[in-house]
């Protein structure tokens, strides 16, 4: 080949190639899969995971071997109610003439409930039990369906099962918010500190990388609370508490929707706060007012539990409603209606601080050394 060959040939044009850079929902995928796959790997992670649902399905059993208490509660019964209870063989049995001998028990503690006939011609069931101030679950339990109930006194609130359901969903919550909250805020200031976002910002953007991390880790809480609610629902149902679980399951279904806004909430507040310092040694100081956000609503909701007023209050605030709001269901305080605006609320507040957020994050991640303001992190 002569020489003005070779030239010819070197100097021809080649094929462009194609721009290889991944589109913006590919960047928030990659990132959201490195995110669960780095949790997938932590034992850390999978071992906390094992704990907490060990911990939920004990609660579950040893709440089903205390509802089957092997004595026999005793019961007042009226007239041919007496037939209906002997069927069942689970009380002693109390035969009295009159309803109102029957309601004097009750009130004055001597039995447990009373069962009467039943004056409605449309019940499922031809008695109806009379209680002080809350149904009896054991009671109507045992019959083979559930009876028109009766309360001489009602209470305002569930006393005990309610502080023990705003308990149950407020540990829940604010245990899966701060762990992966923490884990995100670690993350973020881990990839600053060693200068790897440099690198991922030359490849994907500043919102796809916060996006991906909120969705990565969203994913992974959401799978927890999916886990804890369906172990905790099958348990009730095998260890005999259909009872329970039919008053309590619109509460969980209720809870994991709120829950799904209220994390992605919490988690846009930690990756932005985190963004701002570039040591792991800050990361606590940072995001401790993200952390108190949690908390302070968390036992607002378990310590008032028992005050109407401030549970309502609380069930539209949005760091609280997780919690507040599920609990108002199960209590039945809470209209149809409720639900679905305190939703919105929670929607519109995770849209803002997802926007804010994105500012923060996108304004302080690049800067290294002095932790950032908060009033230079807003600046466009």
């Amino acid at each position: 080949m002569s020489v003005t060959e070779k030239a010819s040939t070197r100097g021809t044009p080649t094929s462009p190639q194609r721009s290889t850079a991944p589109s913006v929902a590919q960047s928030v995928w990659l990132v959201a899969t490195r995110e669960i796959l780095v949790r997938l790997r932590s034992k850390a992670f999978l071992i906390s995971t094992g704990i907490l649902l060990l911990i939920s399905v004990g609660a579950v059993v040893a709440g089903g071997i205390a509802s089957q208490d092997t004595s026999l509660d005793t019961v007042a019964v009226v007239g041919s109610a007496e037939a209906v209870v002997e069927s069942t063989g689970a009380f002693e049995i109390m035969a009295v003439d009159t309803v109102a001998d029957a309601e004097a028990l009750v009130r004055d503690g001597t039995v447990k409930a009373a069962i009467v006939p039943s004056d409605s011609a449309d019940a499922v069931l031809p008695v109806t039990v009379i209680a002080l101030d809350s149904a009896p679950l054991d009671v109507t339990g045992a019959l083979s369906v559930s009876p028109e109930v009766q309360l001489l006194d009602p209470a305002e609130q569930g006393g005990g099962i309610a502080y023990l359901v705003a308990l149950a969903f407020g540990i829940v919550f604010l245990m899966s918010a701060t762990t992966f909250g923490g884990t995100i805020a670690q993350s973020v200031v881990e990839e600053k500190q060693t200068r790897i976002v440099e690198i991922l910002m030359s490849t994907i953007s500043v919102r796809a990388l916060l996006a991906g991390k909120v969705l990565g880790n969203s994913i992974m809480a959401f799978g927890q609370i999916v886990a804890i609610g369906l172990l905790a629902a099958g348990g009730m149902a095998v260890t005999g508490q259909r009872v329970l679980l039919a008053d309590v399951g619109p509460a969980i279904g209720w809870f994991v929707v709120f829950f799904a806004f209220g994390f992605v909430l919490l988690a846009a507040l930690y990756a932005a706060t985190a963004s701002m310092v570039s040591r792991q040694e800050d990361v606590g100081s940072v995001t401790s007012p993200v952390l108190f956000l949690t908390m302070i609503p968390y036992f607002l909701v378990v310590f008032f539990n028992d005050n109407p007023l401030v549970v309502a209050i609380m069930s539209y605030v949005p760091f609280s409603a997780p919690v507040s709001m599920p609990l108002r269901i199960f209590l039945g305080t809470a209209e149809w209606w409720e639900p679905l605006l305190a939703l919105v609320v929670l929607v519109a507040s995770t849209v803002v601080v997802i926007l804010l957020g994105s500012r923060i994050y996108s304004n302080s991640l690049l800067r290294m050394g002095a932790r950032v303001s908060l009033r230079d992190a807003l600046k466009r």
